[in-house]
This record gives structure tokens, sequence and C-alpha cells, in this order.
């Protein structure tokens, strides 16, 4: 029993050992193995790997996949002009060389963000106060994030002490004013478009005034010359009635004397209510009296 429970206690031992002395490292990371406080080696691909049980070797893990740091800092930064912007940006960043970043930055990533943070900055600081709004919005914004870039490299990759570390991208994602005139700038911005709009009603309103005075002028000359068509063609009916008149009375005079005489009655009792005072033996009254109108 006694020989049993040993053998068990041994093997017992001796696996925790073997475990202690494995360590898997993830295609994600670099496993770094430290001896006695010291960097014995580091590894770079992924699989499953030895070293002496602690405490002679422990061993640690460092992420090597592309990381993302992004800015946290509101505070304004004075442009050439003396505007005060905030600005938004991130960084794409990768841990190259583990031994070096261990050495000068720190034993995580955390430690690289702190520092990294500090040193993009700064640079950002001194880009913006070198450009005005407008270059920051559009026309040199390109080159201030490759200056910036290019600063934030030289930093990291210091003769003396570099990091470790390498610089992908950096990149701007917003640019606006600082808090304390945001008001007073889209109050500019509202009263320009305000002006902008009253002057297109005006315009739009000189240009009705045209079209409506130009479609008036239009309308006058169509109705005068309707008018004058319209004279025209009665004129010439009337003329046309003229003649034909003339060629009927012609014909026979008693007729047209008759017919003129009931003209003349039909415009003289035009309304029962008008009163004609004459003698009945005058002249107006002969076409009733004439035996001629029975022939």
């Amino acid at each position: 029993m006694n020989k049993t429970g040993f053998a068990l206690t041994s093997l017992a031992v001796a696996l925790a050992i073997a475990s202690s002395m494995l360590f898997v490292v993830d295609q994600r990371q670099f496993g770094v193995v430290y001896q006695l406080g010291q960097i014995k080696k580091v590894v770079t691909e992924p699989g499953l790997n030895f070293k002496l049980p602690p405490p002679f070797q422990n061993v640690s893990y460092i992420d090597k996949r592309l990381l993302t740091l992004e800015s946290t800092d509101s505070e304004p930064t004075l442009t050439a002009e003396k505007q005060r912007v905030v600005i938004d940006w991130y960084v794409r960043w990768r841990i190259s060389e583990p031994q070096q970043y261990i050495r000068n930055v720190g034993l995580n990533e955390s430690a690289g963000v702190i520092q990294l943070n500090r040193v993009v900055r700064n640079s950002f600081q001194q880009e913006v106060n070198k450009r005005t709004v407008s270059e920051l919005l559009s026309t040199r914004r390109e080159e201030l994030m490759e200056d910036v870039k290019r600063q934030v490299l030289a930093a990291v990759r210091g003769s003396d002490k570099p990091w470790g570390m390498d610089i992908v991208d950096v990149r701007i994602t917003r640019v606006d004013y600082a808090q304390s005139i945001t008001k007073s700038v889209y109050d500019r911005m509202e009263a320009e478009r305000k002006r902008v709009a009253n002057d297109l009603r005006a315009q739009g309103f000189a240009e009705g005034e045209k079209i409506r005075a130009d479609a008036d002028r239009q309308r006058e000359v169509i109705v005068a010359n309707a008018f004058r068509d319209a004279q025209k063609v009665k004129g010439d009916g009337d003329g046309k009635a003229a003649g034909i008149y003339a060629e009927a009375f012609g014909r026979d005079a008693s007729f047209a004397k008759f017919y003129r005489s009931l003209e003349a009655y039909k415009s003289s009792f035009a309304s029962k209510s008008d009163v004609l005072v004459v003698d009945p033996s005058s002249d107006f009254f002969k076409a009733m009296r004439s035996s001629d109108v029975t022939k």
C-alpha cells in the first residue's frame, strides 16, 4: 500500500513538473521565456514548447496582432489662425520586437498604449499649430496625417532606446471646433445661410416679376391683335351686308322704303314703357297708311 501510494505521488509530482516545463504559444501571441528575471528567449512561432520549471524559468505572453489606439483626450488644440479645435484620431500599431519592447516600454500592451498616446498627442498638437482649419478639413489633411506618422515613427525607432513597435497607420476621424466657440460658429453659419436664402428669394421674386410683366405684355398684345382682327372681320361683314342690302333695295325702292320704316318702328318701340307723342298724319306713319304695302 505504501509502495503504491509512493508511486502515485511520484507520478503526480512528475506530471506536475512535466506540465510546468511545457507551454503553448498561440498564433496571436509572442511567448517570452524569462530566466531569473532576464529574457532568455522569445518564441515567435505557434506550437508546443519546452522550458525549465519554475522558479528557474517562467513564460509570459505579448499580443502580436495589429492593435488600435484611439484618442481619449478632448483638450482643444490651437490652429495657425488661433482657432480652438478638437481632433479625434486613431493609430494602428503592433509589437515587432518583443525584447526591445519589454526592455524600453513595458511588460504588456497597456504600457505601450500609455507612451504611444503621449507621443501621438504631442505630434498632432505640433502639426495642427502649423495649419488652418480649412487645411485640416480638406486640402492638407492627408499631409498632416503623414507628418504625424513620420514623427511618431522617429520617436519609437529612436537609436538609443527603440520601442520595438511598428506604426502602420495614423488617421483623423473628426475635426470640430471647441465647445466654447461652437455656438458662435453655428450662429455665423446660420446667418450666412439666411443671407444666401434671402438673396435667392430676392432673385426669385425679381424673376417672377419679370415673368409676370412679360406675360401681361404678351396678353395685351394678343388682346389688341384679336380686337384688331375682330374689327377687321366685323368691318368686312358690315361692308358685305351693306352691299347686299344696297343690291336688294335697288331692285325694289318701295320695299326698301318700307323696310327702313319697319326698322324705325322697331327702334322707337323698343320697350313697353316708351311713350311717343306724334301726329298720326305725319310722314312717320306713312308706311302704315300706304296702300303700296299690300301690293
